[in-house]
């Protein structure tokens, strides 16, 4: 059974819950949306915290009241999330949708490498163990950053189109993102899906430099990019949260 601790300010007109899970604290942000007509509860990715969207006007005791309700709902939810992994010597990780084994290197200097090692897909990591977690994650930036320009110009060439910059963010709420001002945004953690997802989200971000929505328009023109991008919706939402259970800390 969950518990009720207690409940801090935060910047949002509405203060964060704090709930008691397997011994340790839980946050629950809430956030007011006017446009929303319901209460909406969602885990967020990474597992470390929930989010709940409210309707204007609605009292304090109404939000304790619909996350008390729920509490069973978050804590079956949250079991089956994917454990934390921290990328140390012996742990295996996701690279482009493939287990690979984190191993050591006993010397100082050196850039970290995938290779076969005894027929098992291998990161070799150089440097002291104790940046190893850094320098796995700092690899698969730069990995997500290559491929990410490569399919971006592949996809805007097709279309016509150009971006006028790619960031490449660790955002916890969405895999990519396009703005106004024609800048890209990915997760570098899309370079632990499979090749094919990550094209499916560069064609849908590239995309959306021609359509700033998500209409017929936009889904077509996707398709066209990625004709099986149904198929790639479906691995990310089926594994993401896997992508996001790799952390530092």
């Amino acid at each position: 059974m969950l518990k009720f601790l207690k409940r801090s300010k935060i910047t949002q007109s509405r203060p964060t819950h704090i709930l008691m899970m397997e011994g340790e604290e839980f946050p629950v942000e809430v956030i007011n949306n006017s446009r929303s007509k319901r209460f909406t509860l969602r885990l967020k990715p990474d597992g470390r915290g929930a989010k709940v969207t409210t309707p204007p006007h609605v009292s304090d005791r109404e939000v304790v009241s619909f996350i008390e309700k729920n509490e069973n709902w978050l804590a079956v939810r949250l079991a089956r999330m994917p454990k934390s992994t921290i990328p140390h010597d012996g742990v295996w990780v996701l690279f482009e949708g493939i287990e690979h084994k984190i191993t050591h290197l006993d010397r100082k200097r050196g850039v970290v490498e995938a290779k076969q090692v005894a027929g098992e897909p291998t990161l070799l990591v150089p440097g002291e163990v104790e940046h190893m977690p850094r320098r796995v994650i700092d690899f698969m930036k730069k990995q997500a950053r290559n491929k990410l320009d490569l399919a971006v110009m592949n996809y805007a060439s097709m279309l016509g189109v150009r971006a006028k910059s790619i960031r490449i963010t660790d955002s916890k709420s969405r895999w990519g993102s396009c703005s106004s001002a024609r800048t890209l945004s990915f997760s570098w953690r899309i370079i632990m899906a499979p090749p094919v997802v990550l094209n499916y989200l560069a064609a849908h971000e590239v995309a959306h430099l021609l359509e700033m929505n998500h209409s017929d328009r936009f889904w077509k023109l996707v398709e066209g990019l990625c004709p099986d991008m149904q198929i790639q919706k479906a691995w990310l939402r089926r594994h993401g949260p896997a992508l996001h259970s790799v952390r530092l800390d």
